[in-house]
């Protein structure tokens, strides 16, 4: 849990990064504010980031995800379309290690706002585009919600409705998650290597490729079970190179899902060592001599009769009851959780320390990433579209008056 005591460390402190980018995109930047980075949010007048009323839960009149996304960041809203709005962008930029470009391919381009304009102002500057389908491929104009990069990734495989219309499953948003990450990473380690060489580089992140990366063990798998040399961890071929465990856990019995007396648990004793201490302990050492196994790997591939004991076994306790029998035996037993579940589990509520909605505008879990010594700073509630646009526009130089007329005209908000 967080001690309230400790010095905050604000890991990336010295980061300046400009943000011009619309929903899950705007990921990116929340991923560096959380570690202390300064992101500075352009957004356009009238409205400014979509996501801030698209998507819901809407709390407090702004979207979950606006709150999670931005949080964190300062806002400053400019007309990038005006000449006095394009010349303020270039004064932000300058003074900046990064800048996200998380819209369509080549948005800023269409605007004048070129690679080579970037440069002439910084030539240490890193450019982060994040995107759909990327800025390459026959897909790269297409346009596309999240789904559409898991569709694609092989990992939001469609389920049929009883009356047997196919529909979308209830799955983890990987490529709007992913994508994000990935090019946080990616645009640390650039702006590590402009200060190292005073040369700064142009980067982009797919969220389609990133959905397909993160779901590397299936693609990859699949092409390595067409290899004429592939064999099971045993050296077996023949049936056993069907790819168990990369999509059919169906006939799996020593790592499946079994109910408990009052909800599910997981059970994961491939490794003989495990088995043998959970029979040991539930009392039921005949099932582990009749069926041993091998040392590492064992599933029980469809012994139903191994099945059907052990889910007798398992009725008998509730999750709670066999989470502790988990810790004391060292058996690998863990709960089965729905979204709502998770918050009462005593691991989760060891480790996480809600960010408030009283202080954030939703109540919202903070970054995984723990220090040993000291802590993450909190980050700022997500801003207002423009509520950092004065300030920020006085550290550029400019004064009352000048930053009046910029109002006056709609240049900035």
């Amino acid at each position: 849990m967080t001690d309230s005591t400790a010095a905050q460390v604000a890991l990336l402190g010295s980061l300046r990064v400009i943000e011009c980018a619309l929903l899950s995109p705007d990921g990116v930047g929340q991923h560096l504010a959380d570690l202390g980075a300064e992101v500075i949010k352009v957004e356009a007048p009238g409205g400014g980031d979509q996501v801030r009323t698209l998507t819901w839960p809407v709390i407090g009149g702004q979207s979950l995800e606006h709150w999670r996304w931005n949080r964190g960041k300062k806002s400053i809203g400019i007309d990038l379309k005006k000449h006095e709005g394009k010349e303020l962008f270039l004064r932000l930029v300058a003074g900046a290690d990064a800048l996200i470009e998380g819209m369509r391919p080549g948005a800023l381009d269409r605007l004048g706002l070129t690679w080579e304009r970037l440069r002439e102002v910084n030539p240490d500057l890193v450019l982060c585009r994040v995107s759909g389908y990327g800025d390459s491929g026959p897909y790269k104009d297409v346009p596309a919600h999240g789904l559409a990069f898991d569709a694609m990734a092989g990992v939001a495989a469609p389920i049929r409705t009883p009356e047997g219309f196919a529909t979308i499953p209830s799955h983890v948003s990987i490529g709007i998650n992913a994508g994000p990450l990935f090019a946080a990473f990616g645009l640390v380690s650039a702006v590590l290597h402009a200060r190292a060489t005073g040369q700064g580089c142009v980067f982009e992140v797919a969220q389609s490729d990133a959905a397909i990366a993160w779901n590397w063990m299936q693609v990859e798998g699949k092409l390595a079970y067409e290899s004429p040399d592939v064999t099971d961890n045993q050296g077996n071929t023949g049936d056993k190179r069907r790819p168990i465990g990369f999509e059919d856990f169906s006939a799996s019995v020593r790592s499946q899902y079994y109910a408990s007396a009052d909800g599910h648990v997981l059970f994961m004793a491939s490794e003989r060592k495990f088995w043998r201490d959970f029979c040991e302990a539930v009392g039921r050492m005949d099932l582990f001599e009749k069926w041993p196994g091998r040392e590492l790997g064992e599933h029980a591939l469809g012994n139903t009769e191994l099945r059907r004991e052990l889910t007798a076994i398992f009725r008998g306790r509730t999750t709670a009851a066999w989470q502790q029998f988990g810790i004391h035996h060292k058996v690998p037993i863990a709960p089965v959780h729905d979204a709502a579940g998770v918050r009462a589990d005593p691991q989760f509520q060891a480790r996480f320390d809600w960010l408030p909605r009283a202080r954030h505008g939703a109540d919202m879990l903070p970054t995984p990433i723990r220090l040993a010594e000291g802590e993450l700073p909190v980050p700022s509630r997500a801003p207002a579209l423009g509520e950092h646009t004065g300030q920020l526009l006085k550290e550029l130089g400019l004064s009352a008056e000048q930053i009046a007329a910029l109002r006056a005209s709609n240049a900035v908000v």
